[in-house]
């Protein structure tokens, strides 16, 4: 009888280090899934939009993409042309270019303004019409502001087909 009582104290000493163990993992588990459900939601796909071409001769300027096909978490601006970056992390970012051959075609991406990130550029190569594109995995801090715009003496084209566009997701945030 002894060695019985022995027997099932060592069994529920086992039991109860097991549990503690399952306990520990399952709130580990729970903590994880309330991290992801933190993280920020960011997504945005947008065109030029309308029936028509944008051209400078003087200057840059500053495209904005009114036809906005995704927008989740808001932080694509169609009043400016603005994605905000609303936390620290790398994102995926997108843009294509269309526009007639007859004339230098440009998209410019800017970070903050001033710093050039990327480029879809096409010189005029005759009849018809051309796309570029560009895009890349960008490390992007809390706040920073990407636009796109048209370089001095170029042009971009679009239409309801949305054949000039501009996208991005978060890939993961990072501390």
């Amino acid at each position: 009888m002894d060695s019985e009582l022995k027997t099932l104290q060592a069994s529920m000493k086992q039991l109860q280090a097991e549990n503690l163990g399952v306990k520990e993992r399952l709130e580990s588990t729970e903590r994880e899934l309330r991290a992801m459900r933190e993280v920020p939601k960011v997504a945005f796909a947008v065109s030029l939009g309308g029936n028509g071409l944008q051209k400078t001769r003087s200057g840059s300027k500053t495209l904005i993409y009114k036809e906005v096909l995704t927008n989740i978490g808001q932080a694509y601006s169609s009043d400016t042309g603005v994605f905000t970056a609303p936390t620290r992390g790398v994102y995926y970012i997108r843009f294509t270019a269309n526009a007639p051959t007859d004339f230098p075609m440009s998209a410019v991406l800017y970070k903050n303004g001033a710093e050039i990130q990327l480029i879809a550029h096409e010189q005029p190569s005759g009849e018809g019409s051309d796309t570029a594109s560009n895009g890349a995995a960008l490390l992007l801090e809390q706040g920073d502001r990407l636009s796109l715009q048209l370089w001095h003496d170029t042009q971009i084209w679009d239409n309801s087909n949305h054949h000039s566009t501009f996208s991005g997701f978060l890939l993961f945030p990072m501390q």
